[in-house]
């Protein structure tokens, strides 16, 4: 047998025992190592192409290209063989990362409005269609906007170190957190004369204030919303009108008031405003005291002296005020009988109440 033949034979030999190598690799890894033992440059075809130089030069051309050939039949093999076993290992990847969508679902906790800040936005939102603008004031105040310009007096009880939490300053002003909304209508009313004039205003002012007081149905931290309209002809027929009508609309339903003569410093006449209970609808409970009514909120006609605090000639100008306890709302609203549920931040309480 001549030397041609044998390379001839030894090349087909490797031909055949490479691709069926191949075509039995049960992953890349095994694949790539057949690749290296039959194309590596110490490989089988290595091995069998030093055989070429003991041939006769007219010899060589012709196992030149048979070398080619089983070279090229190599790479296709093995070109196919690697995407069969790429498939093969996305399918295998592919089951494994299988979710069984038999399984309940992991379950994801949803957020919820505050039940105080679900009161706020639809008290707020109540007075908003009654063409009330809402106002902002800061919550560390000083004693002009907090007593003086709403007519409280400095002997009065509420300036006293016990209800009111005062702040150390660096200067002269006698600094606090304020104890009720109603500072905002004092800076309302400058900010709009001195922008507009001397001009009607209708202003609504949620926001938090404090009081050195916490029990059952008291925080020191609690929110209070101010609502007050100023006008040349605001009577208290119209106090009545509009505390009728956000009532019955908080409430949803159609509420008796009534109002009882009081005193407060910054309204005159002023009165205590009473709702039917909501919780026997007059008819006498527990909650109501067996009255029939609860006693929800105070208000009056804007005193004339803070008025005459934002530079208003009380002779021409008039307006009514209210402030309501937005923790007292909610807590009737919804039944809650501890003003601290508010506070706990427990989750399931606020699932509950919130929206």
């Amino acid at each position: 047998m001549s030397d041609s033949t044998s390379l001839t034979e030894q090349l087909e030999a490797t031909q055949q025992r490479a691709i069926a190598d191949f075509s039995q690799a049960k992953n890349l890894k095994e694949l790539d190592a057949l690749r290296t033992q039959y194309l590596g440059k110490k490989g089988v075809l290595t091995d069998v192409l030093k055989g070429v130089g003991r041939l006769a030069p007219a010899e060589r051309p012709l196992i030149g290209q048979q070398v080619n050939s089983v070279k090229q039949a190599l790479n296709e093999a093995l070109g196919t063989a690697t995407e069969q076993l790429q498939q093969q290992e996305r399918q295998q990847r592919i089951e494994a990362e299988r979710l069984d969508i038999s399984l309940p679902a992991r379950r994801q906790s949803t957020g919820a409005r505050h039940p105080i800040q679900q009161g706020l936005d639809e008290i707020s939102d109540i007075f908003s269609r009654m063409g009330f603008t809402i106002a902002q004031g800061p919550e560390m105040e000083d004693e002009f906007h907090n007593f003086d310009a709403l007519n409280i007096p400095p002997e009065h009880p509420a300036r006293a170190m016990h209800d009111t939490f005062f702040l150390q300053s660096d200067d002269d002003v006698s600094r606090l957190l304020r104890t009720h909304t109603s500072p905002v209508q004092i800076r309302a009313m400058l900010k709009h004369i001195k922008a507009n004039g001397e001009s009607p205003l209708a202003v609504v002012a949620p926001g938090r204030v404090f009081r050195c007081d916490h029990d059952v149905t008291h925080s020191p931290m609690f929110h209070q919303v101010e609502v007050f309209k100023v006008g040349e002809d605001v009577s208290m027929a119209q106090l009545k009108g509009v505390l009728q009508y956000f009532l019955s609309s908080y409430f949803n339903q159609d509420l008796p008031i009534r109002l009882r003569p009081s005193y407060f410093p910054f309204t005159e006449p002023s009165a205590e405003v009473d709702m039917g209970c909501v919780m026997c609808q007059g008819k006498g409970c527990r909650v109501c005291k067996n009255t029939g009514w609860l006693e929800v909120l105070g208000s009056g006609m804007i005193h004339p002296n803070v008025l005459k605090s934002v530079g208003l000639d009380s002779e021409r100008w008039s307006g009514f005020a209210f402030g309501l306890g937005v923790e007292r709302l909610v807590m009737l609203k919804y039944g809650i009988p501890d003003l601290r549920l508010f506070f706990e931040n427990d989750a399931r309480f606020l699932r509950r109440i919130g929206a």
